[in-house]
């Protein structure tokens, strides 16, 4: 049975189906609905969002329900509105308590009949468990609240320009909302309305502390270089990437940052040719994962693009999905546990660790270190707030 739930909110328990408004005894047959909600995270049920890869209501709405669906939208934006006026946190309510019955009825009968036309038009990804897994981990971290504060932050307000941004960041959103869908490699993004993790500069992170005692930081060696050696079938370097290259296949003296410049300028150039890298063979990858103007990750994910760029997008989508993959098993490691995923941050991982568990990060290290493709060399970092980082060596 197609159903609505009403708040996507786990404390905010009720649901649409069959023309009725549910808050106990649900329907027993509850299996497809337009998008996960914490309220039913226990249901078997398939998500049409899914099936759609991100697309908005409005953009898989059938002709005949817009103009519907334009309406509905645009009297829900008044209530928002409204409410922000009041000064009412949506993250604290449950909408149904505050928007009448009525409009939460037809709202919610438009969206049944877009997610029945999802369902009977689309076919089900071959990556739908992985971006499931994806989005249930991005919900739990989006109701997250965020420990933001200026402690030991002096240095933050020594000029206006940066006391202001400060200023900004803090009496901003409080949650990250990240975009699994903003970007067709299926890194991620975040929305307007998130704390900006993905992109706010490295010196205002010491605004972000953890709720425990420790931000405990873990990201990949070269991340993208060891992508790409796993998928070309050589052996992981057992130290730096660039460091190894310098040793073994670059001829005379360079320092690690012009060897860094010098492969990528190597690996996303297909003209380029560099016979100090020639163990590579970069056609080689692209020839088991590169098809009539597709690329196929091991994730299944099927992403299309021109041939010179589809060896970065295969790289840089493969070692994306690696760590989301990862991500969701030490969510799932953390479970019962005070220590938890507080963010991700392109191939790094954050984690709030509690003291006490500080026995756990030798397995929290395995478990990131080997990923579905090999085992990637792992950095370390831990401190008090996410921009004093120090490097830990286990």
């Amino acid at each position: 049975m197609i159903f609505q739930t009403i708040d996507d909110k786990a404390e905010c328990i009720g649901v649409y189906a069959e023309g009725k408004l549910h808050y106990e005894n649900f329907p027993q047959d509850l299996t497809r609905t337009w998008k996960y909600s914490g309220s039913l995270a226990d249901a078997d049920v398939e998500y049409a969002w899914l099936f759609c890869e991100g697309l908005a209501l409005n953009q898989i709405c059938p002709t005949e329900l817009q103009e519907t669906l334009k309406k509905a939208q645009k009297r829900l934006r008044a209530y928002i509105k409204s409410f922000q006026i009041a000064k009412i946190n949506m993250r604290d309510h449950c909408i149904f308590d505050l928007v009448p019955e009525d409009f939460l009825k037809e709202f919610c009968e438009i969206k049944n009949k877009i997610t029945e036309h999802v369902f009977e038009n689309y076919e089900k990804p071959e990556c739908y468990d992985h971006l499931n897994n994806i989005q249930k981990l991005l919900y739990k971290i989006r109701y997250q609240n965020l420990n933001l504060n200026n402690d030991d932050c002096k240095n933050l307000h020594v000029s206006s320009r940066n006391s202001t941004r400060a200023k900004v960041l803090l009496n901003g959103p409080r949650h990250i909302d990240y975009n699994p869908f903003g970007t067709v490699t299926g890194r991620l993004t975040t929305h307007s309305e998130s704390f900006p993790i993905l992109t706010v500069q490295k010196e205002f992170r010491k605004l972000l502390k953890p709720h425990n005692e420790w931000f405990l930081s873990l990201d990949y060696n070269a991340a993208e270089v060891r992508t790409f050696i796993a998928l070309a079938g050589e052996k992981q370097p057992q130290e730096d990437v660039h460091q190894w290259h310098i040793k073994n296949l670059i001829e005379g003296e360079i320092t690690r940052d012009d060897a860094k410049t010098r492969f990528f300028a190597w690996l996303y150039n297909p003209d380029a040719n560099d016979d100090e890298f020639s163990i590579y063979h970069r056609e080689k990858v692209l020839d088991k994962r590169y098809k009539r103007g597709y690329i196929t990750t091991m994730f299944k994910r099927k992403i299309q693009v021109e041939k010179r760029k589809a060896l970065n997008y295969l790289i840089q989508s493969t070692t994306s999905d690696l760590v989301m993959d990862r991500a969701v098993a030490l969510d799932k490691f953390l479970e019962g546990k005070k220590s938890f995923i507080s963010h991700v941050v392109h191939d790094e991982i954050v984690i709030d660790l509690a003291d006490d568990e500080r026995s756990l990060v030798p397995e929290i290290k395995e478990i990131f270190s080997n990923n579905k493709l090999d085992k990637f060399l792992v950095n370390l970092a831990c401190g008090d707030n996410y921009y004093d980082l120090k490097a830990l060596n286990l």
